[in-house]
């Protein structure tokens, strides 16, 4: 049985090559490969991405009691800075939605709402709170700072992500 790192690398390795063998079995157009995940997410733009989590990443096929401590590694692991945009683009969606940060602080028990000083735990938890109640706006996060993605290890989650990715570089033969 593999790993999920080694599940993961696979997935991230058929990602930045575009393969999607897996799908349809034609062969692929090697002037769309990437290099890397870094590199798919530089070269795609954000229109591309949010129409790539729109159509694959939905709460109901990722159990919570999976995504959360995948959210909290991911999150983690980022640089400081790309969590501050992470958390301020979090802050800025759910704010179009009249949600005020204030009352996110208190209803999520962050230990602030200015995302330059939030913890890892602190946009976690707000991560994991968007995912599950507006997923709408995780995924247009997600679309926006790509960087979350690449941290994710559980095997279904790269999975979906994997899938997702599959299908939007298959259609662009």
């Amino acid at each position: 049985m593999r790993s999920s790192e080694e599940y993961k690398r696979d997935i991230m390795k058929d990602l930045a090559q575009g393969n999607v063998e897996s799908l349809d079995n034609m062969p692929t157009d090697t002037t769309n490969e990437y290099e890397t995940f870094d590199d798919f997410a530089q070269r795609t733009t954000t229109d591309q991405r949010r129409q790539l989590f729109s159509q694959s990443l939905h709460p109901e096929r990722i159990p919570p009691s999976q995504m959360e401590p995948e959210l909290q590694k991911a999150i983690a692991q980022i640089k400081p800075n790309e969590r501050d945009d992470v958390a301020k683009a979090f802050f800025k969606q759910l704010k179009e939605r009249g949600l005020d940060e204030k009352r996110l602080e208190q209803q999520l028990n962050l230990s602030t709402h200015n995302p330059n000083r939030m913890t890892a735990d602190d946009v976690s938890n707000l991560a994991s709170f968007t995912y599950h109640s507006h997923p709408d706006v995780f995924r247009e996060v997600l679309a926006e700072q790509p960087g979350i993605i690449k941290f994710l290890s559980n095997p279904i989650v790269a999975g979906i992500i994997g899938i997702a990715a599959a299908k939007w570089l298959g259609s662009r033969k």
